[in-house]
């Protein structure tokens, strides 16, 4: 792949990669939660999902699934239903004792992994996205080294830009602000969470 050709693709996975969502939101509440660790093993986790998605679409997988109505929709209901787990878990979250944020501390690294990378694999906008972006660079010669460089570059960007946003929000006033108010910023979380949930359903 040309350079060129990768800092266009670089450029547009960052954008998306900003773009608030329901990504942004499990990010900040495990970070929130569990710590600094917590959000990052939550960024990293949700950064693997990203890559998985964008080497299924340089494989030409993900067309199958955006032109396959049934397995579309499974993977948009299954999505749904996660992120409406995560609102109403949050909703009845209460607020944490030093014990039970030691107890969060040790599960940290398989929950927020996992939170993080079924938020971005059950999220079959993913594959519309990179069905559109990869359609103009993917081509038929395009070989499992090209495909590893689109996955590392989506994939990666995505992890990097999330793993920022929770040393950001881990450090300092901001976290001691995040924790004060932690109750209301979980029914809020929790609220975001199931509208995104009704969004994808609808």
């Amino acid at each position: 792949m040309e350079f060129s050709n990768w800092l266009a693709l670089a450029t547009i996975c960052v954008v998306g990669a900003i773009s608030p969502g329901p990504s942004l939101a499990v990010v900040m509440r495990n970070t929130m939660k569990g710590g600094q660790s917590h959000g990052v093993l939550t960024a990293i986790g949700h950064g693997t999902g990203v890559g998985l998605y964008a080497l299924l679409t340089a494989l030409g997988l993900a067309l199958v699934i955006a032109n396959h109505p049934l397995l579309f929709d499974g993977i948009r209901y299954g999505g749904a239903a996660f992120l409406a787990w995560l609102g109403i878990k949050a909703l009845l979250a209460k607020p944490s004792t030093q014990d039970e944020g030691e107890r969060v501390q040790q599960v940290a690294g398989r929950q927020g992994a996992f939170e993080g990378f079924m938020v971005a694999f059950l999220n079959p906008q993913l594959a519309i996205f990179f069905v559109a972006l990869f359609s103009q660079f993917v081509h038929a010669d395009t070989n499992w080294q090209q495909s590893s460089i689109m996955m590392l570059t989506a994939g990666g960007i995505d992890a990097l830009w999330y793993v920022l946003v929770a040393l950001v929000l881990s450090r300092g006033p901001v976290l001691v602000w995040l924790k004060a108010k932690s109750t209301w910023l979980d029914r809020l979380s929790g609220v975001v969470l199931l509208a995104l949930a009704l969004k994808v359903v609808l």
